[in-house]
């Protein structure tokens, strides 16, 4: 048998595009909650367009996302019927403080999230949890400018001390950050950032990453304290990144654009900034404000295991002209030729995952694990509510070869596999429902209406006799 008998096989959710109840149980209001569906969306994510609180203009996805909050028995039943090992999910931060600074944890919200991991465990399902998957208390926005401020770093060790605490004895794995590399790309989306006008939005990012990585470190110190068994992971939104000729310029490209990403991953998992960067900084002009211990603490608290998500591979050209017509996604890529393209222009490429988990773990040395893979499509019940996704199921399955040969044929060290959105949920990128990747459906449009009833697609059985096989059995 190729995998490991304890292979972590299972599925991904975020809690802003899954659980709802946005302000149900004393939640307090979060970034992710003011950040609308529609053609501001990214503008928003971006930090471009300051939305500090909801108005009557947009819907906003994540107030009632598939419910989660009121399904969740159901929901985990139903993923346990397929024989999930693991279930991947994030906490959202302003339903354990709703305002990210009060004197004490709410635990309305404490109490919700230890009735989910029992409801796990009770089927032998081991929870897999993002402490923050994008999430930030508006409040610590509106009064600090979030991560920009080092207070941060303070709320979030309270938040891990006192999630730590309670759950220490149900949940093993957790992850400090959802893709902190996406910092770069949607600050506020991912980090709660908005900018000022006429200031280096750079320097602000970089110097939030330092926070989130200072944080990222603590939490690993806290954990271990706590209890020296759980296993603290970073994420990254991972992909390699291919030249678009064999001209060493755009191999250089290539791999420049790669550390754009690595940066972070470099710092949690072996414990210092890389002279890249430093370099990078002095070109940039940027200095890093960083405090006596920092340093210290980054190289003592590295990371247990590097985890990441995969869509697909990325590519670029050192020519301006070439690198201008970029395809779809958050990432800018060129249209690689030799690639299919999912509904929504991403580029499907399972060799690259293969490729990439290589790079990684030649890097790191660190076990690994998928958080995050999975397909994008719209999909239709037909007229007796059957769902036949059978291009999901053709993804997943050569996305599941591709990492059993890395495992395989080439070494690498990998603890599990967990597809993103095995239920239906609201798309980050987008903001839509129709924008679907579950193995379950849910009755619910990009508008918001629908019963949300849950339906088993073809990819349920399907990827049950997977997990049952233990990844043998594919056909």
């Amino acid at each position: 048998m190729v995998l490991r008998k304890d292979f972590l096989w299972g599925g991904a959710t975020a809690a802003n595009q899954f659980e709802g109840g946005y302000l149900d149980g004393n939640k307090g209001l979060s970034n992710v909650d003011v950040i609308p569906a529609g053609k501001d969306r990214v503008s928003v994510m971006k930090g471009k367009m300051k939305m500090m609180e909801c108005d009557n203009l947009h819907y906003y996805p994540s107030h009632e996302a598939v419910d989660f909050y009121h399904h969740y028995k159901e929901d985990i039943a139903l993923l346990a019927e397929m024989g999930f090992k693991c279930f991947r999910l994030s906490i959202a931060w302003t339903r354990i403080f709703p305002n990210g600074d009060d004197a004490t944890p709410n635990e309305e919200g404490l109490k919700f999230y230890e009735d989910v991991f029992d409801e796990c465990l009770k089927y032998g399902i081991e929870p897999l949890v993002t402490i923050t998957h994008f999430d930030v208390p508006m409040n610590l926005v509106r009064t600090i400018g979030s991560w920009r401020s080092r207070k941060m770093i303070d709320h979030y060790e309270r938040l891990c001390k006192t999630i730590f605490s309670r759950y220490k004895d149900k949940v093993k794995y957790w992850l400090t950050f959802n893709e902190i590399n996406m910092l770069l790309h949607l600050p506020f989306g991912s980090s709660g950032l908005v900018f000022e006008e006429g200031e280096n939005e750079e320097t602000v990012k970089y110097q939030a990453a330092h926070h989130q990585l200072v944080a990222s470190a603590k939490a690993t110190e806290i954990a271990h304290q706590i209890n020296p068994e759980i296993k603290i992971g970073c994420m990254l939104a991972g992909a390699s990144t291919y030249p678009y000729t064999c001209a060493p310029e755009d191999v250089w490209k290539a791999m420049t654009r790669d550390r754009e990403h690595y940066f972070f991953v470099d710092i949690q998992s072996r414990g210092e900034y890389p002279n890249y960067v430093k370099k990078m900084f002095e070109r940039m002009n940027i200095s890093i404000k960083m405090e006596d211990g920092d340093e210290e603490l980054l190289k003592k608290h590295t990371v247990d295991f590097v985890s990441f998500s995969y869509y697909g591979s990325r590519l670029t050209s050192a020519d301006p002209k070439v690198n201008s017509q970029t395809a779809a996604n958050l990432f800018p890529t060129l249209r690689n030729p030799h690639l299919k393209v999912s509904e929504w222009g991403w580029q499907i490429d399972p060799l690259g995952l293969r490729i990439t988990l290589n790079a990684l773990y030649d890097r790191y040395q660190k076990p690994l694990v998928i958080v995050e893979n999975g397909l994008g499509a719209i999909d239709k019940p037909d007229k007796n509510g059957y769902i036949e996704d059978d291009d999901r199921i053709e993804y997943i399955r050569e996305h599941i070869k591709a990492f059993k040969s890395a495992v395989e044929e080439d070494g690498v060290d990998l603890l599990g596999y967990t597809t993103w959105g095995c239920i239906d949920l609201v798309s980050s990128s987008t903001g839509e429902m129709s924008k679907r990747y579950g193995f379950i459906y849910v009755d619910k449009d990009d508008q918001g209406h629908g019963t949300l009833k849950r339906i088993k697609k073809k990819s349920f059985n399907w990827y049950k006799k997977v997990i049952s096989s233990n990844g043998e059995e594919l056909d």
